[in-house]
């Protein structure tokens, strides 16, 4: 089942991202992107619990998609193609017209599956600063 996150399911999502690679998002952090939209994040539940998650926010002119992460049992099931689907629709339905994500180069598998979803590679340059 796909539904919307509860805050009962922080404890399953924390240690999914944990298994996947991605590290914990501070729970102070969470809530403060969520206040903007809250039915947002996105999980994927079976009847051993949640399996699946995605975030996605919405900056007023963009959506965007981050941490993207499935038990590495539920792999290659569809759920994350469901998953991405829901969170796509939610940020339709606010009015989005179009949806980023940030994917690592050297990422080729994350690379091949959203280029697989439509997702192509823009020349864009990304610039940070640690502080």
């Amino acid at each position: 089942m796909i539904r919307a996150f509860d805050w009962p399911d922080l404890p399953a999502v924390a240690t999914l991202w944990e298994t996947t690679g991605q590290g914990v998002l501070r729970e102070a952090e969470l809530r403060a992107t969520l206040a903007h939209g809250p039915d947002l994040m996105v999980v994927a539940e079976e009847s051993t619990g949640v399996v699946g998650v995605v975030l996605g926010t919405f900056d007023g002119r963009r959506g965007w998609i981050h941490r993207l992460a499935v038990d590495p049992s539920h792999r290659r099931s569809g759920l994350a193609t469901a998953l991405v689907a829901e969170v796509e629709r939610r940020l339709a339905d606010r009015g989005a017209p179009r949806i980023n994500l940030l994917v690592l180069p050297e990422n080729a598998a994350a690379l091949t599956f959203w280029q697989r979803l439509g997702y192509l590679p823009h020349p864009d340059v990304l610039c940070s600063k640690a502080v």
